[in-house]
């Protein structure tokens, strides 16, 4: 029987939103990821590996767009993010004005991706996965 964390992670049978497992992460998934993990980081480099292997499971029904995700753990090595669920990744999100309307959380479940989390701190500002891709990639030098 597996443990909990491989029975979490590895549940491909029913996947709500694809029935194909090879399916690329939406884009906005995607560039959050990419934006968020810094392959010069050892724990960030274990996390970029496994990217290609996620499968998002489900959507928050507010719209935002955080995404939970699945993973079958046979396919890719944990990440050193020790055993409990950790935020991996994280940034405050600043639009062009220099209005800070949130932030993006990435966890991180035994060493495995488990979901990505957009927080709205603002009223008046719509904040989403895809919004936060916008900012975080408009914040990277060129």
């Amino acid at each position: 029987m597996p443990d909990d964390r491989t029975e979490l992670l590895s549940d491909d049978v029913s996947d709500p939103l694809s029935d194909d497992p090879t399916e690329p992460l939406p884009d906005d998934v995607a560039g959050v990821l990419a934006a968020l993990l810094d392959p010069a980081d050892p724990v960030h480099a274990a996390l970029l590996r496994q990217v290609p292997h996620l499968r998002v499971t489900g959507r928050c029904g507010c719209g935002c767009g955080s995404a939970d995700f699945a993973l079958d753990v046979r396919t890719v090595a944990a990440a050193a993010t020790g055993a409990m669920t950790v935020v991996a990744a994280e940034a405050t999100l600043l639009t062009g004005d220099g209005e800070c309307p949130g932030e993006v959380l990435l966890f991180a479940q035994g060493g495995y991706l488990s979901w990505l989390e957009v927080c709205s701190w603002s009223d008046d500002t719509e904040v989403t996965l895809a919004a936060a891709r916008g900012w975080l990639r408009a914040r990277r030098p060129h």
